[in-house]
């Protein structure tokens, strides 16, 4: 045990001391920083661009509808043709001309407007106006029938059904996508923390096997205990990194905003800014507050203490097996046949998790897969914020457990042989033999 505790010692100091982890360290927050600043504030000066659109409607039916707004006004042409009308956009430099042909029938109108600019147009700028016609033609074409808009609009009726469990606990369908949101964000950090850290282990063993370092190593140390250090120490060592980053990141992200007055906020899609709009309104306010309330029930006791034993369980396992894998082999080439097989089950639970999970947290796939150790750190952590028994998390992390220690056993008896191996590039079928011995 002494002999475990200095191989991570050494392994850590090794790492953390390596000049490229420390450049890496301090460069990926600042280069990350940077760059996510200058998409802002690129976003954010194209937000506050003031657009000004002419619109020609020779029908007279829609130009009613356009209303001045924030960064967008609207220049209203009238008694002039098209061909004019073109060459005072171009003279004006106005963001765009939109043509309404001379219609009477309503139903006609449709198929003759038109959108005229230098440039292409901007997606949200375009529906937008999509969305202001089709309100107003839909209108039109009822008050020619005959109907009373007024009336449509007061039978109108808004249906949200109220969910609620046996036991009284009040639920919505806000809750399954909060839900989902933070099992997710468990499942992809797991999956993403696994091939990071994962590969540096893999690195590591194959760079002490090439220098041959491993042989003076294994002479005083026990394999298994030589590949537990390896693992825990790496691991230290990428905890550390990560946390440095979130701490370098976040004080950046603050100096940025601070500074240069770059309101994050604006870094938006066309769909994004067209549901900031939507959210004016008083239903989604009250959305709003769903959310909050779906937050506030969440069970996050639960939540926190199982993402960090499922968290910390899942990722050794997969570091036994990605150590094991550069024991077998030489360089790097040569680990793709066997990292891939690694990887297949990690990827499964991902894609289980999303498009399994939500529709059925308690079905018989979910559960099967939250139990299989190599899905369950994933799958259970995706299926906990939907409600899980707590002798499910036990038996699950039990089996997890079970087969971490299993796994660290097969991996050693690779590790044990695949060390002192050189020049040759393994098989499956060698690697079974390797275990035998």
């Amino acid at each position: 045990m002494n002999h475990l505790r200095l191989i991570i010692k050494r392994e850590y100091v090794t790492k953390v001391k390596n000049k490229s982890f420390i450049v890496m360290t301090i460069l990926s927050p600042i280069l990350m920083i940077g760059l996510f600043s200058l998409v802002a504030y690129l976003s954010q000066l194209n937000e506050e661009k003031e657009r000004v659109i002419s619109v020609l409607d020779e029908s007279g039916m829609i130009q009613d509808v356009f209303k001045n707004g924030d960064h967008i006004s609207y220049n209203i042409l009238e008694n002039m043709s098209l061909k004019d009308a073109e060459e005072l956009v171009k003279q004006t430099e106005s963001y765009g001309l939109l043509h309404i042909d001379k219609l009477n029938n309503v139903d006609s109108v449709s198929g003759h407007i038109k959108f005229y600019s230098e440039d292409s147009p901007s997606l949200s700028v375009i529906s937008n106006l999509e969305s202001k016609i089709e309100k107003r033609l839909e209108n039109l074409k009822l008050q020619n029938k005959g109907v009373d808009i007024g009336m449509i609009e007061a039978a109108k009726t808004k249906i949200n059904i109220v969910q609620e469990s046996f036991e009284g606990e009040k639920t919505s369908k806000i809750d399954s996508v909060v839900k989902l949101v933070f099992g997710g964000l468990a499942g992809y950090l797991l999956f993403m923390f696994i091939i990071i850290y994962g590969n540096m282990i893999m690195r590591s063993v194959i760079e002490e096997k090439t220098s041959r370092i491993i042989e003076v190593i294994i002479s005083s140390v026990k394999p298994i205990q030589l590949m537990l250090g390896k693992i825990i120490g790496t691991s230290l060592a990428g905890i550390t990194q990560f946390v440095i980053w979130l701490i370098i990141g976040g004080s950046l992200l603050f100096v940025a905003s601070a500074i240069f007055g770059i309101d994050m906020g604006h870094m938006q899609s066309p769909n994004q800014q067209m549901m900031q709009q939507a959210m004016e309104n008083p239903e989604m306010n009250m959305q709003i507050q769903d959310v909050l309330a779906a937050f506030y029930h969440l069970p996050i006791a639960n939540l926190i203490i199982a993402f960090i034993v499922f968290f910390i369980c899942g990722y050794l396992l997969y570091s036994s097996l990605y150590a094991a894998i550069g024991a077998a082999v030489d360089n790097e080439t040569d680990t793709q046949q066997f990292v891939l097989p690694v990887l297949m089950p990690l990827m499964l639970a991902v894609y289980i998790g999303f498009f399994t999970v939500i529709e059925d947290p308690h079905g018989t796939v979910s559960t099967v897969f939250s139990f299989i150790p190599f899905t369950s750190p994933v799958v259970m952590l995706m299926r906990i914020p939907f409600g899980v028994p707590i002798w499910q998390q036990i038996l699950s992390l039990l089996i997890l457990l079970g087969t971490f220690m299993l796994t660290v056993w097969f991996a050693a008896k690779i590790y044990r042989v695949g060390i002192l191996m050189y020049g040759k590039k393994p098989t499956y079928k060698e690697l079974i033999k390797w275990i035998k011995y």
